[in-house]
């Protein structure tokens, strides 16, 4: 029994330090099924690893990178800053380091690789789902 009140008090303290947070990421998801075709003008910019562009769709628009030869990542450009969506701006690369999405109204910063936030947020990007056919066409879904 005394060993109990021992693990008691000792475990105390860890039970009060805890912070519950709120599971649900502020950004809503919405459902979303495109496919681009990389051999049209606007996306050819995907067609070498580093390459980024926007894409119509999503609730601000979807910023596509490209991170390796076979590796694609999509991010909603609405900020989990706004999720009320009130900004009139979307994300947009910063002009000194292009891996660094900026939140205009928040000053918050994102980045383009893994979304996860650099500074101004605890909340990293909504991301959505690709499927590179390996030739042409990309797809973005969720």
């Amino acid at each position: 029994m005394r060993l109990v009140k021992i693990l008691f008090i000792l475990l105390l303290p860890f039970c009060f330090s805890c912070k519950k947070k709120n599971k649900n990421h502020p950004i809503p998801s919405i459902p979303i099924d495109i496919t681009i075709d990389l051999t049209l003008p606007s996306y050819t910019a995907l067609n070498g690893v580093g390459g980024w562009c926007y894409v119509n769709g999503g609730i601000k628009g979807i910023i596509v990178y490209r991170m390796s030869p076979d590796v694609f990542v999509a991010w909603e450009r609405q900020s989990p800053e706004d999720p009320e969506n009130t900004c009139a701006t979307a994300l947009t690369p910063d002009e000194e380091n292009f891996l660094e999405l900026v939140d205009a109204c928040s000053g918050a910063r994102f980045s383009l690789y893994d979304g996860s936030p650099v500074s101004g947020s605890e909340w990293g990007l909504r991301q959505y789902q690709t499927l590179w056919d390996g030739s042409n066409l990309l797809r973005i879904y969720n």
